[in-house]
């Protein structure tokens, strides 16, 4: 049986009345994660995600990111591991205060924007990451790139894994994500977003400019802030679930 988990980032907006999508993208998403104020998102708005994904019965994550609200967290920033570290704690434990209020439990992080990016390729700053989550909770889940540097590093410490591809993001001959600041890095077509998600789940593979890539996916993440973002969602989990694919939490999963 082929399982997937399709996960979606929210909260990343901010004010009592700017939660634009999340609500109806929850109809799609098993898990989400929930920007921590660093990136975007602000007090009100981390309590009623939190309150919205309980009430759907979502798997609920920490989204920690870079301290660049100017650049949406996208834009590098020279830290140390050590920065890391105590960067994705705060964030951690922001969240984390949030969802133990309302009566839930944290299933995963997933570091967002540039830090997931620089992540990916650096051991040293991966480990600093890794860490951060075990020492607040080893039965978190770490979300990373799909056989990254973050993914090695969250096995190596002790922590559960789940490899992340993703739907509207072009990949390059290395396995990584082609950079935003090149022409093709966005998928804008739905269905060709769903050929290629269906490949990397039943087949693990991809194909980058005639070569064939394999790859290992657990979850799938939707990109929630597109002009067309539900619609997008709509399509991916219909689409995976006419093709056989069960479509559900990690956490459920492995229960």
């Amino acid at each position: 049986m082929h399982v997937i988990d399709l996960n979606c980032d929210m909260g990343e907006s901010f004010g009592r009345y700017t939660l634009g999508y999340d609500e109806e993208l929850m109809n799609y998403a098993t898990s989400i994660n929930i920007a921590c104020g660093f990136h975007a998102g602000d007090p009100h708005t981390m309590r009623k995600t939190v309150q919205l994904a309980l009430e759907k019965g979502i798997a609920i994550g920490a989204h920690p990111g870079l301290p660049d609200l100017n650049g949406f967290g996208r834009r590098e920033m020279n830290i140390s591991p050590q920065e890391a570290y105590d960067l994705v704690i705060y964030q951690i434990g922001a969240l984390n205060a949030f969802v133990q209020a309302e009566g839930g439990v944290m299933q995963h992080v997933k570091p967002h924007g540039a830090l997931y990016n620089m992540a990916a390729k650096s051991p040293e700053l991966s480990e600093g990451i890794a860490e951060a989550v075990y020492k607040v909770n080893p039965k978190l889940i770490l979300f990373g790139l799909a056989e990254s540097e973050l993914i090695k590093a969250g096995k190596k410490i002790g922590l559960r894994t789940a490899n992340e591809a993703f739907a509207d993001r072009t990949y390059q001959s290395d396995g990584t994500l082609t950079p935003r600041s090149k022409k093709n890095s966005l998928i804008h077509d739905d269905r060709t977003a769903l050929k290629q998600v269906t490949h990397m789940v039943l087949e693990r593979k991809i194909v980058v400019d005639g070569s064939v890539i394999p790859i290992q996916a657990d979850t799938i993440c939707l990109h929630g802030d597109g002009a067309h973002a539900v619609q997008f969602a709509k399509t991916i989990s219909e689409g995976l679930s006419n093709a056989g694919i069960t479509i559900q939490s990690l956490t459920h999963e492995s229960q």
